[in-house]
């Protein structure tokens, strides 16, 4: 057939007579048609669309007795006042050798291929982060304008402006990791299937920083709706004590000298003992423990050579009145109190650091006495110690004496105690001991114990302990015990210093700064004690309880604002947390504050059965101190790694804003720690922003939580969850 073609851009006469010969549709054929075309675009937005942030959550609570918000106080930076009278800035950990340009902040500076659209900070002009793929991660649906986020008062961590960030010190080993093992396994990642967004290019931390603000940059979501979890196991060289930033591998055989992470975020999850069970309530885990929860054969090993713990059917046992002293642990803290009387345990005494733990004996005689005794077992114990102690419901932690600074303030500890550690405190001109120094309160006590302490060891530790000044107290070889005690004491003033015939070790200049602890390096110098009122440590605490609600004249201005924090807290805790979440209190006694600010959370919990480890971020306002002030413990921490714990540590996470405060836009990763070091059968309290609840919910379900209660307030939301025995 032949079609006639009219003018260019004109039907032809012959369409056009077909299109008239065609009879026109009916109303009921509109009608369907357009009915048909609703019901398809339906379908199609419905697949496609990601969850409106105002969709309800299970199990949501129609009210509540405490405020969703935080407490109203003042926005402020990320510096506080130091001991030295000025403000401070926490370092942040070195950039990896030989790696491409990074941002300078504390944040954990892994190359991360599995990341999308990491930015390094809330700020307006926020760094962007490294890619070296397109990542997993990203929402790829296009999402309505939102308006420009305000700076929220409420929120006791938000920022007015971001402090300033130094350089690391030195420029010798400054990765802050170890180099890359070839034969190293890499852990299996979270596999995410979704559709690949664009990543965003390098932009230097600092220029980034000083830009003028002239138009708000618009933050990618921090989790994608449109992301699917498929978990996997860590393998079978991660174990069941696996410590991503200490091991090489889970069983503990190699591990590293210093902390150092590896360099992909961890997104596996770790195994679950076969024979897991839950421990039994506080106190009667103090006495014994599931032996399952804990074994593996250097531990087995080590229960047969001593008789301080005896492995009986399937409980590891703690006899009360054994030690590994003899006489047990009561004794030896009533030896400590006839040698020197002006410790008075639970008073003036409240915050102990034990170096090398072992059976937490000491830490558990010291409770008897309202002292808070935190256990730092050291990387070098391969029976993991520290772990039985966490077990039995004892503070510890994990941690190194090298080349480091250890995650503590200075001058936070009132004593530091060092049992049998056999620790060459007088090697390398003494610097463990400037560490120690530095982190122990002016006028408090170093007690050093041995059994067979050799005559070399006896003269290097006197000449270290002489050449800092410290004054030796008391000596004494107890006959039931049969172990030597020295008990020496950091002057208060400095009065001792300026006496020296021989400057050495030399004083710290004003840039070696003693608040950094994040990934600094121990300098060889001495710290100056505080002078003046307003400056901290300059007195000594209010005895304990009085200390926990004192606020002494250093705070200036900060006082108001802890003391808000403090009451906003308490009530909190009495009106909802203790029995509006369906928490059983008697099973918590490991409990961990994600975000710490002040303390308050820690100190509403201070008259329960439980110890709070208070995490403050490295990138977050330096409060530590004021934590310890008040006769709580706790350290810092960048949540872009590990925390240096075993897994199944804790019985409560408690995590207030945390997520919305994240300088690094990788909260998967964290998600997938608070599940490593939190126990089958444990909580976790989230308080946060509803579009963060929304998707979060998302993943913990993935990971086959039990979501037990939820609640919402305007924009603002709390979550109670619960950690099931599932594993992948």
């Amino acid at each position: 057939m032949t079609v006639a073609r009219g003018p260019p851009g004109r039907p032809s006469s012959a369409l056009l007579g077909c299109w008239r010969r065609r009879p026109p549709l009916g109303f009921g054929a509109k009608v369907g048609i357009a009915i048909g075309l609703g019901f398809s675009f339906a379908i199609i937005w419905t697949s496609v669309s990601p969850t409106s942030s105002s969709q309800q959550i299970s199990t949501e609570r129609s009210s509540f007795a405490a405020e969703v918000a935080a407490p109203p106080t003042a926005s402020h930076n990320r510096t506080s006042t130091s001991a030295d009278g000025g403000h401070a800035h926490r370092k942040p950990r070195p950039v990896p050798h030989g790696h491409k340009k990074r941002h300078p902040a504390p944040s954990g500076s892994h190359a991360n291929p599995h990341r999308a659209n990491a930015t390094a900070s809330l700020d307006a002009a926020a760094a962007k982060a490294d890619h070296s793929e397109s990542a997993p991660i990203t929402d790829t649906e296009p999402k309505e304008k939102e308006p420009e986020q305000e700076q929220e008062p409420d929120m006791e961590m938000e920022p007015e402006q971001e402090a300033e960030l130094p350089m690391p010190e030195e420029s010798g080993d400054n990765s802050g990791k170890a180099p890359a093992e070839g034969e190293e396994e890499k852990s299996p990642q979270l596999e995410l299937e979704e559709e690949h967004g664009e990543g965003d290019g390098d932009e230097d931390f600092e220029v980034a920083k000083n830009k003028a603000p002239s138009k708000k940059r618009k933050l990618p979501p921090l989790f994608s709706s449109s992301a699917h979890y498929h978990w996997k196991h860590c393998g079978a060289k991660s174990g069941y004590h696996y410590i991503p930033c200490v091991d090489f591998n889970g069983d503990g055989s190699q591990r590293h000298h210093e902390r150092s992470c590896p360099r992909s975020p961890v997104t596996c999850l770790v195994s679950l003992p076969k024979d897991y069970k839950q421990p039994a309530p506080w106190p009667e885990r103090k006495d014994k423990v599931w032996y399952g929860n804990v074994a593996h054969p250097r531990l087995s090993n080590y229960v047969k050579g001593h008789n301080w713990l005896n492995h009986s059917g399937d409980y590891l046992m703690f006899p009360p009145d054994e030690w590994e002293f003899k006489g047990g642990a009561r004794h030896y803290v009533e030896s400590i109190d006839e040698m020197a009387p002006d410790i008075d345990w639970g008073k003036n005494i409240r915050i102990i650091l034990d170096i090398g733990c072992k059976s937490a004996g000491f830490g558990i005689a010291l409770l008897e006495k309202d002292v808070i005794t935190l256990s730092l077992g050291l990387t070098n114990d391969q029976t993991d110690l520290a772990q039985v102690a966490l077990e039995r419901g004892i503070p510890a932690t994990v941690g190194s004496l090298g080349s480091r600074r250890l995650p503590f303030p200075s001058g936070a500890f009132d004593a530091i105690h060092c049992g049998e550690c056999n620790i060459p405190w007088h090697s390398n001109g003494g610097k463990l001991l400037l560490e120690i120094n530095r982190i122990l309160r002016p006028g408090g006590y170093f007690i050093i114990s041995s059994k067979d302490a050799d005559l070399e060891s006896e003269e290097g530790i006197s000449a270290s302990m002489t050449a800092l000044c410290w004054n030796a107290i008391s000596y004494n070889s107890d006959d039931v015990s049969e172990v030597g005690v020295k008990i020496f004491q950091r002057p208060a003033t400095n009065e001792e210093y300026d006496l020296r015939a021989k400057k050495d070790p030399p004083f710290c200049k004003e840039e070696q700064n003693k608040a950094n602890a994040w990934y600094t390096h121990i300098k060889h110098c001495l710290h100056k004690a505080p002078v003046g009122i307003e400056e901290r440590g300059s007195d000594w605490p209010e005895e304990w309880p009085k200390r926990l609600e004192s606020y002494p004249e250093w705070l200036g201005d900060l006082q108001t604002r802890v003391a808000t924090d403090h009451n906003h807290w308490k009530a909190v805790v009495e009106k909802s947390y203790l029995d509006g979440l369906g928490i059983d209190w008697s099973n918590i006694r490991n409990v961990m504050d994600m975000r710490a600010v002040y303390g308050g959370f820690a100190a509403a919990l201070a008259s329960k059965k439980v110890w709070v480890m208070n995490v403050v971020p490295v990138h977050a306002a330096d409060t530590l101190p004021i934590i310890y002030e008040r006769g709580l413990i706790g350290v810092y921490h960048d949540w872009c790694e590990p925390f240096s714990t075993y897994p199944r540590s804790y019985d409560l996470l408690h995590a207030d804003h945390l997520f919305s405060r994240l300088k690094i836009r990788q909260p998967v990763t964290i998600v997938v720690e608070m599940d490593r070091i939190l126990r089958p059968g444990g909580w976790a309290i989230i308080r946060d922003k509803l579009e963060i609840l929304d998707p979060l919910e998302t993943i913990l379900k993935s990971l086959h939580w039990e979501i037990v209660m939820t609640f919402r307030k305007d924009k603002e939301g709390i979550m109670s969850v619960k950690k099931t025995t599932w594993r992948p």
